[in-house]
């Protein structure tokens, strides 16, 4: 049961990151991420499958190894939460207190990412069976 629900969730995560591929503001890399974790507890098959394609499989696996994210994708991130906060803060006209709150935890997500390594070259991932 257990192998069966994170194999559903890892589905699932897929899913969303293919939607989130198309759709500007719903990233997708870290659907792929969680995906892959599912994946390493339900099916190394399908986990191997992400961390070997071509585009989200790079950028998987330098989270993996390293905590890394590429330059262009922290750019990105912080440009999203930026719109993000000036949508929030424009369309709620939120009192003081929520919007300095909300601020903040923008600016730790934020400081978080730029804080993250950068561009680190990932190694390739060996085949696995299914099992």
């Amino acid at each position: 049961m257990r192998r069966a629900t994170f194999k559903l969730l890892g589905t699932g995560c897929v899913g969303l990151g293919i939607v989130g591929a198309f759709l500007p503001l719903l990233p997708s890399t870290i659907f792929f991420i969680l995906a892959a974790a599912c994946f390493a507890r339900s099916s190394p098959a399908l986990e191997t499958r992400i961390l070997n394609h071509p585009v989200f499989g790079p950028p998987v696996v330098a989270w993996r190894e390293h905590g890394a994210i590429g330059r262009k994708s922290k750019a990105i991130a912080v440009a999203g939460m930026t719109f993000g906060y000036g949508m929030f803060f424009y369309t709620a006209q939120p009192s003081a207190w929520l919007a300095v709150l909300v601020g903040l935890f923008m600016i730790g997500c934020a400081t978080y990412v730029l804080s993250r390594p950068s561009d680190l070259k990932p190694r390739q991932v060996k085949e696995q069976p299914e099992t």
